[in-house]
């Protein structure tokens, strides 16, 4: 029997855009018990660890097809269940600092994973940059402890991710993204990707390391908000030097007349799968067409060579600190936040089975430069 297996124009595929699409390797039965498990849910129950949710990858393809193509990961114990109800455009304010109905592309905001947010507040802040700093991040989960690596976010991610905040990103190697519904047409909620970025956003974190060793945001050239915007305090998601590489003639504007890159809709049918490097900025979109709440069962994955003696569940963005901020304890010798800045500026290192295609693609890269 021939274990399943991403094809050669597949892992091309991946290195060009930063993500591929699978087609059918979610068993049909397994996405029905999926939706048949959201279907019987109570209010407010997390069915994050739900096997029903977990098998998607757990008893389905994916994980032999990640085997071959990245390496060994620990079997995901828990997801994060994306699910999106239709709506339309509304007033609020974002966490760009935009009100949704003037953001382009359904409500794109594009990011990096890993980042802290803060609940936006729904009014214009008033006063320095470092006093609406200040404010806004007091106003976490943990209240006002100042600038710290302490601070925690309303997802429950850190401000920085090491001591000495010098990482203000987490890290892992792979999303998997699984539809439970009908995704093929654009404005049904869809996750969306700005393709080839993957390669801008190395280049940026090799750049900043070599200025100061700072990755992430508070970073060189990667301040943490925008005090430009229409609420003077929007997060800035992606920075702005890897944004304006995504920049053509189709990029569509807010009111103010800023101009935002256009992502790419990934359109699926039950039973697919897309399969994303970490470092591609992404976005959820609104569920503006759907004739159902979109359902993406959503996987955050890391290869077990960079931390070989901790479990990571399969949602966390932040897996070198615990799932709610907790200091995780290593070894003498084992920096983690090195070794994450080192995974964050060679994003194929982790991909074990892509190293032929890697190779292959950087030869004819060199050739036509």
């Amino acid at each position: 029997m021939t274990t399943p297996a991403m094809t050669l124009d597949q892992k091309r595929d991946l290195y060009r855009d930063g993500y591929i699409i699978l087609k059918n390797v979610v068993a049909d039965e397994l996405v029905g018990a999926a939706r048949a498990r959201i279907k019987r849910a109570q209010k407010g129950e997390n069915l994050g660890r739900d096997p029903a949710m977990t098998d998607l990858v757990n008893a389905s393809s994916i994980t032999p097809i990640l085997h071959e193509a990245m390496g060994y990961f620990d079997p995901p114990l828990a997801c994060q269940v994306g699910v999106i109800k239709p709506s339309k455009p509304g007033t609020r304010f974002n966490n760009l600092g935009y009100r949704d109905c003037d953001m382009p592309y359904y409500g794109a905001g594009i990011h990096m994973d890993g980042n802290i947010t803060i609940a936006a507040p729904q009014e214009p802040q008033e006063g320095t940059p470092e006093e609406i700093y200040a404010r806004h991040f007091a106003s976490g989960p943990k209240g006002d402890l100042g600038r710290s690596p302490e601070v925690m976010g309303h997802n429950m991610v850190p401000l920085f991710e090491d001591p000495d905040m010098t990482l203000g990103l987490g890290s892992f190697t792979a999303f998997v993204i699984v539809p439970l519904n009908d995704q093929t047409r654009e404005g049904c909620g869809q996750t969306a990707v700005l393709p080839g970025a993957h390669h801008a956003m190395q280049r940026f974190f090799r750049w900043q390391r070599s200025v100061n060793d700072c990755l992430g945001p508070e970073g060189p050239g990667w301040p943490r908000l925008d005090h430009e915007v229409p609420k003077r305090c929007g997060m800035i998601y992606l920075p702005k030097p890897v944004q304006e590489q995504f920049l053509d003639d189709t990029a569509e504007s807010t009111p103010d007349g800023r101009r935002w890159p256009r992502p790419t809709q990934i359109l699926m049918s039950p039973g697919d799968a897309c399969i994303t490097m970490y470092h591609i900025p992404h976005s959820g979109t609104r569920n503006e067409h759907g004739a159902e709440s979109r359902k993406n069962i959503i996987f955050r994955i890391r290869n077990k060579k960079r931390q070989p003696d901790k479990v990571v569940s399969g949602v966390t963005d932040h897996p070198d600190r615990g799932q709610m901020g907790e200091w995780l304890e290593f070894e003498e010798g084992n920096n983690p936040w090195e070794r994450s800045k080192d995974a964050m500026c060679d994003m194929w290192d982790e991909w074990e089975g892509m190293r032929e295609v890697v190779a292959d693609e950087q030869a004819k890269e060199r050739a036509a430069a």
